[in-house]
């Protein structure tokens, strides 16, 4: 029972850690302005080479930045969907062949 507790205690140290740095660093930059790193690359290269022509264009090109972002967090939630996915199913696995 001691054990559970020192566990809980220890999250929620770390819980209120992450939301500290969290709010830290949106207080430290409160004029910032947040974007991709696409529009940057697309910036020196056009310094770099002002006449370059890309080799293909996008297939779907979203309506609005909204939906480019919505189709974005998708992309990364399906893919962290199946890697933890994958990782339980393997950790089970271990756990059923050692008993």
């Amino acid at each position: 029972m001691e054990k559970n507790k020192s566990k809980t205690g220890i999250n929620i140290i770390l819980l209120l850690a992450v939301v500290a740095l969290m709010v830290g660093a949106l207080l430290i930059n409160q004029h910032a302005e947040y974007g991709g790193s696409d529009g940057e690359a697309e910036n020196v290269i056009a310094e770099i080479n002002p006449d370059y022509q890309p080799w293909f264009n996008s297939l779907l090109e979203p309506k609005s930045g909204e939906i480019e972002s919505l189709l974005f967090t998708l992309q990364g939630s399906l893919g962290v969907g199946i890697i933890t996915y994958i990782l339980g199913y393997y950790k089970g696995k271990n756990r059923n062949a050692v008993n």
